[in-house]
């Protein structure tokens, strides 16, 4: 296996565990492969490869001022891997996001969107997400582009969860964006779904990996105040005040009916992944 973008929290976990289960691993940072150069990742791939390419622009805010970065990585750069995967005849599997949708369902009930509905992204990293997606596919047909949303840890690191665990674990109050929901998904979980779509048993193109469920972000700030003991009252929900660069849908939760049927195990509801992340179960 080979992976892009290996420097980030998903390509690092994912390195961690394909190696758990024996599998020989070359982890590419991007400072190893920069994918936004051309004849930088058909170096690195041979025939039988199966690449994962987590490399990706994710400041979701910079990107509105610095779109030419973002779609040079996250369309220029998944093309590239796309056409050097094809070229080594090596399979490709593409981490995509849930921003790629809008949210906008009118005077409809939101309901989880299925790899088939109509995309439509709010700001410069969804599109550039969007425009990879194109470019993967393509290049390569029979790739797999597997989109997830609201990825965490649980860890030390920089994602939603370790801040609120940090922040629980202080005084004070903490405010929380309330009217803006999706599927929080443990990176942990994503990673066994990207080792399964690896695995080559799973012929859909398209596919939706994220935890089951959806939850605002003060719902899921809330719920690890609890699991940690904290007062979940110092969780304070407050809207979006359209005072951060890049607009966010306001509902984007992925739902898996269709992956299932394609063969990709279902993943288990946000809170108990959310336990698990914590190392309360």
């Amino acid at each position: 296996m080979v992976i892009t973008g290996a420097g980030g929290l998903v390509g690092r976990t994912l390195a961690t565990e394909a190696r758990g289960r024996g599998l020989d691993v070359l982890a590419l940072t991007s400072a190893d492969c920069d994918v936004t150069d051309p004849t930088a990742p058909e170096r690195y791939f041979a025939s039988g490869d199966v690449v994962v390419n987590c490399a990706a622009y994710t400041d979701v805010d910079a990107a509105e001022t610095d779109e030419e970065r973002a779609r040079a990585v996250n369309a220029g750069g998944a093309q590239n891997v796309a056409h050097a995967c094809a070229r080594a005849g090596a399979e490709l599997v593409h981490v995509s996001t849930d921003y790629v949708f809008g949210g906008d369902f009118g005077a409809e009930a939101p309901r989880p969107y299925e790899i088939d509905d109509e995309t439509g992204p709010r700001n410069a990293y969804g599109r550039s997400k969007l425009e990879g997606e194109f470019e993967v596919l393509a290049a390569m047909p029979g790739a797999h582009v597997v989109r997830t949303a609201w990825i965490f840890s649980g860890g030390d690191g920089g994602d939603f969860v370790a801040k609120m665990r940090a922040a629980a674990a202080g005084d004070g109050t903490v405010d929380v964006v309330a009217d803006q929901v999706s599927s929080p998904t443990y990176v942990g979980d994503l990673v066994e779904a990207l080792l399964q779509v690896a695995d080559g048993a799973i012929e859909e193109s398209v596919l939706h990996a994220a935890n089951a469920g959806q939850a605002s972000r003060f719902e899921q700030a809330r719920a690890v105040f609890e699991l940690l003991g904290a007062d979940p009252e110092r969780v304070r929900p407050v809207g979006a005040d359209g005072s951060r660069p890049a607009p966010r849908p306001p509902y984007s939760a992925l739902g898996a009916q269709r992956s299932a049927a394609a063969g990709l195990t279902p993943l288990r509801p946000w809170r108990d992944a959310l336990e698990a992340a914590l190392g309360l179960r």
